[in-house]
């Protein structure tokens, strides 16, 4: 791609007498810069650096196009390790701040705020061959163009590349003997990331069963049947695929894949990547095994891994999947929830400067906290060794000789068992005085709508009345802060008593999706109004009804190069395929067939990627699995005063069968007509339709649980 020509051009540099960085560190609070005026804790982390930092906005802008000086965008967030060891190294240099305030116009990002802005730049650095990740350094021109960019920058030359003083230096150079050039190459790049974005329909496609078969196949292929999992090391859960490759499989009767999903579950829950004391998982594993994490915990993450762990328990009956499942919900109401009941976005890797700290153990300690019985279970039970597994390099002093904690030998006796429950409790006791690594603590409207349906089902499948409780908690919250009833307006992130002014898809659809879950968990009419309302305001911002899919921003975003129509599903989900997914059930619950016909026309829009793509798209398959198969409707039809009591239990064995192709409502409110119509003179019945054909109506659990066992849609 033009503008690529940067990166030999500064290697050859290398031994240039450009500035380097200096190693001494700077005077506490010595500096504040503008982001101390900023809520996210991202920003606030780089408020006393001596580099003279604008948040993401118009005065920025203006004093690069004023002063013709080109832009750095530094992109991150709170809880990434080597955003911290970046800022460390180089933005807390003097050396650095002042030639950046001479030399360049400086911009901080967080991409959890700004995901929209993010995407742009990082498909750009990915285009230039650079690689991605965060920190992500970008240089643009006045006007937002890129035309170089990067991950991390080391202070000094190594691994065959530049110091970060030595980049800054060099493309300094350039921008004042060849800006032309660079403009130049920065306006093709730009054209050419609007052409990346841009999709058309392929009217050719096919939306049939084959393409879900053969996506099946494909992702199965990248099976670790020693260590479970899909890929190679580092080795990410990435929810969506196993959740695709189970439906599936389900589906065909391919037993194979299905014992793959569920012994990736299994060894994923055995792993150092899973909190064994507090409960939650890490974000990946850095090894094949699921052995050592990098260990930040992300709200999405733990939201999608819930639902995964739902689906291997219903489809296995294994009572060990439920558990990992409660366990994780145990984790984020415990350190991950607002009083007020939004949930918190991330737990840092790091504490007191080194990695892995408040998770990991040294063999002397462990011996001299827990009982010799105790610890001659629990040494053989997390298999803990003196040279241990894991050591920390995120520090000048590297802690040595620690344990991940991770089950080697799950084989215990009924009297092991009790003494390695003692030893857990102790540990964790102990962990808990430990300092805690930093909590980001913002509340985004996306993030808390996937662990509110989460966590709406956890309570309904697992019968937990306290977890649903959480879950109407929570949707309050999001309602009370972050939603104006009178506009018809979701904002994005809220923190310290304020929220942003930023509208973006994926809120609307992650939230659209949990509110989802939430009603048919509770049935509550109300929930299902709120759904509607957000799917109204989601359609008028952001669909695009001309070509189908929709924008990840609202028209008019200035600080835009262009409107991006995402469809990959990584460790976040594609909000395009959640809200497909989500228009579907809405659409089948309330018989609204221009729902239908815009998740058709996102399906259409994005078939070729099914068909050539799959492993980038799991969550559409998911979508287009609904779409394929008529859907069980599973109406629990109930008299004006009808039995709580009964319609919980009913309620639970609707939702106690593996069976996604279903959706489940009420018969009152905006629900579909033919609902309403159904007979209740006899008290809370159950019917299950599809079409306007129903099954003799019951209200016997187990018969519930047995038809909707016996047939596939």
């Amino acid at each position: 791609m033009a503008g690529g020509h940067c990166l030999p051009l500064v290697a050859a540099e290398k031994a240039k007498a450009i500035p380097t960085v200096s190693t001494n560190p700077p005077a506490a609070h010595k500096h504040t810069n503008r982001l101390a005026q900023e809520k996210s804790p991202y920003l606030r982390q780089h408020m006393h650096n001596p580099v003279d930092w604008y948040p993401w906005g118009e005065a920025a802008f203006k004093k690069a196009r004023e002063e013709g000086k080109p832009i750095l965008l530094s992109i991150g967030y709170s809880t990434c390790h080597w955003c911290h060891v970046m800022e460390r190294e180089s933005f807390e240099d003097e050396a650095v701040g002042e030639f950046l305030k001479k030399h360049f116009v400086a911009i901080k990002l967080d991409r959890e705020e700004r995901p929209d802005v993010d995407k742009i730049y990082m498909t750009a650095v990915q285009a230039m061959g650079q690689g991605g990740g965060w920190p992500l350094n970008v240089f643009l021109t006045p006007d937002l163009k890129p035309f170089y960019g990067g991950t991390y920058f080391p202070p000094q030359p190594k691994f065959g590349r530049p110091s970060f003083m030595q980049l800054l230096g060099r493309i300094s150079e350039l921008w004042v003997e060849k800006r032309k050039d660079l403009t130049e190459s920065a306006g093709q790049i730009a054209e050419q990331l609007k052409s990346l974005g841009e999709h058309e329909p392929n009217k050719d496609a096919v939306l049939a069963p084959l393409v879900i078969t053969n996506a099946l196949r494909q992702l199965v292929t990248g099976y670790d049947p020693r260590h479970g999992g899909f890929g190679r090391a580092p080795k990410f859960p990435r929810p969506s695929q196993p959740a695709f490759i189970l439906r599936a499989a389900v589906r065909v009767g391919d037993q194979e894949a299905v014992k793959a999903v569920l012994h990736t579950c299994e060894r994923m829950a055995a792993g150092g990547m899973y909190d064994q004391l507090g409960g939650g998982f890490a974000r990946y594993s850095v090894d094949e095994k699921w052995l050592v994490p990098h260990f930040e915990k992300m709200l999405y993450d733990n939201a999608q891994l819930l639902h995964l762990y739902l689906d291997a328990h219903l489809v296995s009956g294994e009572a060990r999947y439920a558990d990992v499942a409660r366990d994780i919900v145990r984790y984020v109401l415990r350190d991950m929830t607002h009083p007020e009941g939004g949930f918190y976005s991330a737990e840092d890797a790091d504490s007191e400067g080194h990695e892995g700290k408040f998770y990991c153990w040294t063999k002397e300690e462990l011996t001299k906290l827990l009982s010799a019985d105790e610890f001659k279970v629990a040494e053989r039970y997390f298999g803990i060794t003196v040279e241990g597994n894991f050591e920390d390099h995120s520090h000048p002093a590297p802690l040595k000789k620690l344990n991940v904690l991770s089950i080697v030998d799950p084989k215990l006796s009924a009297a092991e068992a009790k003494l390695l429950a003692a030893a857990k409790a102790k540990l964790f006791a102990v962990q808990q005085k430990r300092i805690r690594p930093h909590l980001d603590d913002k509340i985004l409207a996306s993030w808390n709508g996937l662990m509110l349906g989460a966590i709406s089902r956890a309570g309904i499948v697992l019968g937990e009345p306290a977890y649903l409780a959480a879950a109407e908690k929570n949707l309050a919250f999001l309602q009370a802060k972050l939603w104006d009833a009178k506009t018809k307006t979701l904002y994005h992130r809220w923190r310290d008593g304020e929220r942003d002014s930023v509208q973006l898809l994926d809120s609307h659809a992650y939230l659209l999706e949990g509110v989802i879950h939430l009603y048919e968990a509770t049935l509550d009419p109300k929930h299902l109004d709120f759904a509607l309302a957000l799917e109204s305001a989601m359609t008028a911002k952001f669909y695009d009804p001309a070509q189908g899919g929709f924008y990840q921003s609202p028209a008019g975003s200035a600080d835009l190069l262009f409107r991006a129509k995402e469809d990959y599903d990584g460790a976040e989900p594609s909000g395009n395929n959640v809200a497909t997914v989500a228009l579907l059930k809405l659409a089948a619950i309330t018989d609204n067939k221009d729902m239908r016909a815009r998740a058709e026309k996102t399906l259409r829009l994005f078939a070729e990627r099914m068909q050539r793509l799959p492993q980038a798209v799991p969550n559409l398959l998911l979508g287009l699995d609904f779409f394929l198969h008529e859907p069980f409707r599973v109406v629990i039809a109930s008299p004006a005063k009808g039995d709580a009591k009964t319609t919980t239990a009913l309620l639970r064995a609707a939702h106690g069968v593996y069976q996604p192709n279903k959706v489940v409502l009420g018969n009152t409110g905006a629900v579909e007509p033919f609902a309403k119509t159904l007979p209740v003179k006899d008290g809370t019945l159950v019917f299950l339709c599809t079409g306007t054909a129903c099954q003799p109506p019951t209200n016997d659990p187990a018969k519930v649980k047995a038809m909707l066992a016996a047939k596939s849609p």
